[in-house]
């Protein structure tokens, strides 16, 4: 299939209030947008709230294959908003079993590269309003993934992607799903993880934390 953007996305924190008229601060509202520009630390008119947890120089874009919308309506017998997972891109081609932490593309004017399997929170499933939406992301490992900005630039929908440097260590996003989400990791395993360097930071944390256990 084809590489390209179906969906851009961008969005600053907002109050939004979930079940039992319970509020949250959150940046999980994103707004379709034709382009938006990309800069070193993120999209324009766009961040997280919780700088935790999300953000960061590691953490600019968050892609969310475009394939996984038709399997949750599937699911869930219910059509879900366009970037229902806080997504600022949505993309053909680009599953999270085919895609290595390393991973290089050129979008538009930009180029950025993948560096960690995203660990979906809980805020997914009070936004979409879905009872247990968190527990089926676990565990088919639709997460989307989270990637660095190479060169900033603008990035429009419709745009191609074009891979431009491919890693060849075997360490995609399924994979570190498998080993880090789903606890089936070896000391092998995260040692095969923690080789690859353009892994985040934050995501090196938590595997390093895995292997001393």
């Amino acid at each position: 299939m084809e590489r390209k953007i179906v969906h851009v996305a961008v969005g600053k924190p907002k109050e939004l209030t979930f079940g039992n008229n319970k509020q949250m601060m959150t940046g999980i509202e994103k707004q379709p947008v034709d382009a938006a520009y990309l800069t070193m630390t993120g999209f324009e008119n766009d961040g997280p709230h919780n700088l935790k947890y999300h953000g960061g120089l590691d953490r600019t874009v968050c892609i969310y294959p475009a394939e996984h919308y038709q399997k949750w309506e599937e699911i869930f017998g219910e059509k879900l908003p366009i970037s229902a997972f806080g997504e600022n891109l949505i993309a053909t081609g680009m599953l999270e079993e085919n895609i290595q932490i390393g991973d290089k593309f050129q979008i538009g004017e930009a180029v950025i590269q993948v560096t960690e399997a995203r660990n979906p929170c809980s805020t997914i499933e009070k936004f979409n309003a879905i009872p247990n939406l968190y527990k089926a992301i676990r565990e088919t490992g639709f997460t989307g993934y989270l990637c660095r900005t190479i060169t900033p630039g603008q990035i429009k929908q419709h745009d191609k992607i074009k891979q431009i440097h491919q890693e060849s260590h075997g360490v995609t996003v399924t994979f570190c799903h498998d080993k880090v989400l789903h606890k089936n990791g070896t000391k092998e395993d995260f040692l095969q993880i923690l080789s690859v360097e353009a892994l985040a930071d934050r995501y090196r944390e938590q595997v390093e934390k895995l292997l001393k256990k």
